[in-house]
């Protein structure tokens, strides 16, 4: 595991971004995800082999990476979760503004697992 910038209050440390370090963090932070990131952990390498490239690794890693900080860190995971159920809202300014707020999230996360 890592060390990070200071985010408050975090369920489990950073991991390294290794297949089992990703997978092992996603037992603790949302158990419920195993099967999804084994399959597509499958499709990945698969995917990797027949184009003979490591590119569809490097961005599985990234995607897990910044799924589990935002699991990780719950007010992050709280932003997250409010964002994605007001997606659909019958307000179009709301469902916008949720949108806003995703994406604001996803970025935050993203940008956290690339220092």
């Amino acid at each position: 595991m890592s060390t990070q910038a200071d985010h408050g209050h975090e369920l489990i440390p950073r991991p390294e971004q290794t297949p089992d370090a990703l997978r092992a963090a996603l037992a603790v932070v949302a158990p419920g995800r195993l099967e999804e990131i084994q399959r597509t952990k499958d499709e990945t390498f698969a995917k990797a082999v027949e184009w003979q490239s490591l590119s569809p690794v490097q961005s599985w890693v990234l995607a897990w990476a910044r799924d589990i900080e935002i699991g990780r860190r719950p007010e992050l995971s709280a932003r997250h979760a409010h964002a994605k159920s007001n997606l659909e809202h019958e307000d179009a300014v709301v469902a916008q503004e949720a949108l806003r707020e995703l994406s604001a999230v996803l970025d935050e996360a993203m940008k956290a697992v690339r220092e």
